[in-house]
């Protein structure tokens, strides 16, 4: 196992620069992963690691040693693209042989005829069969050995390519979106066994990606980046309950935050959107603020002229199975306020009807005009009303 270092990390394309002074360490053995849309520099930090792409500043390490002149076949990481890299013209023992192969045997003794010949070639042949089988086996592909790419499914390669991966064991694993090119129901089921595979394995997984379910249910850490930043690093329940940045809080979950933009009328309370929010005293008047509340934070209500409370037309219902999301018209605001409801609660909510929910102010995320968000800080209890949800 190795820990993984980036210490201060630049890349341009030209004058594009993808990559903006990226700092970040990684344990030994964890899993994490670089959540962000595409285009923000995942991709190319990744490959910066692997040794297929060269900094242009900054420098990385794995364990105790310094790669940045390294080879990639010397830096012990294997890598799994999104397109799998599988060639087509071997089989799926072939395939997975390749790395142990060039690892094992010199450039004579892979020779296709003579090779096997010379001295000490079949003993190694041998060895590595034993190891391809052995691990096509843990993945459940032991009896697709003799097929070739063509004759596999999307969900199949995707196990061809984790199985040359994991028969070098490395000590590193580094996935760039190994999932994307299979349906919705194969992705879940992947899912569950890359996080049994780095179970049993023990050692650091790298996995990028720009699903942030894939994010949130395998990673002991995620990295969310934007734009060549690395915005927040932390467990997934974090990233998602408290984000420090406007930027992480929109694009983490689904639906998206709600985000109000209003300022600071008097001291411990706000007016945004045709409501008054309780924010903490601390907060001088006129100070802009964007609050972030999220869709499950709302509650349904009978106290419309309370402090924290806010009412809209309903414009649309999704029926959810169990929740309903509610997308509510709101005055002043130019997106609908989307609010997820428990179906049984609101079974007479329809199109065009008055709907006033509610939000406790601990339930309430305040960033300021550059997007940061504000430390928590206790709300004057004078300023909040209880709130008497609906039966």
């Amino acid at each position: 196992m190795s820990a993984i270092t980036f210490d201060h990390i630049r890349k341009s394309y030209g004058a594009t620069q993808v990559l903006r002074d990226v700092s970040l360490s990684i344990e030994s053995g964890e899993f994490l992963t670089l959540l962000g849309p595409s285009g923000c520099g995942k991709s190319t930090l990744l490959r910066i690691l692997a040794g297929l792409e060269r900094q242009d500043g900054g420098s990385v390490r794995i364990g105790d040693r310094q790669v940045d002149d390294l080879r990639p076949k010397r830096r012990d990481v294997a890598m799994v693209f999104q397109s799998y890299a599988l060639y087509p013209h071997m089989t799926v023992a072939g395939n997975m042989a390749v790395p142990l192969r060039m690892r094992r045997l010199n450039s004579w003794q892979r020779l296709p005829l003579i090779g096997k010949l010379l001295p000490g070639t079949r003993p190694t042949l041998a060895e590595i069969d034993s190891e391809v089988s052995r691990t096509a086996a843990a993945l459940g592909i032991d009896h697709l050995l003799a097929r070739k790419p063509g004759q596999l499914s999307g969900g199949q390669r995707q196990r061809v390519a984790v199985g040359r991966a994991m028969v070098r064991e490395p000590a590193v694993f580094l996935m760039d979106e190994p999932l994307s090119n299979l349906d919705a129901k194969l992705r879940v089921q992947m899912r569950a066994e890359i996080k049994e595979l780095h179970k049993r394995l023990g050692v650091t997984f790298i996995y990028v990606t720009h699903d942030q379910a894939e994010a949130m249910t395998l990673s002991d850490r995620v990295a969310v980046m934007l734009d060549g930043e690395l915005l927040q690093v932390a467990p997934p329940r974090d990233i998602y309950a408290d984000p420090h940045d406007r930027r992480v809080a929109e694009f983490i979950g689904s639906p998206k935050i709600n985000t109000l933009d209003g300022a600071v009328i008097e001291r411990g309370l706000m007016a945004t959107s045709g409501a008054k929010l309780s924010v903490p005293e601390s907060i001088a008047p006129g100070t802009k603020l964007t609050v972030g509340i999220r869709p499950e934070a709302f509650s349904l209500i009978t106290q419309p002229d309370a402090p924290n409370v806010i009412e809209g037309l309903v414009h649309l219902i999704e029926h959810m199975g169990s929740d309903l999301f509610v997308h509510l018209l709101v005055e002043g605001m130019n997106e609908p306020l989307i609010v997820r409801l428990h179906a049984e609660r609101a079974p007479h909510i329809g199109s065009g009807h008055r709907l006033v929910v509610g939000v406790k102010p601990t339930q309430m995320m305040l960033f300021d005009e550059a997007g940061h968000r504000l430390q928590k800080t206790a709300i004057s209890e004078s300023r909040v009303t209880p709130i008497r949800e609906t039966a």
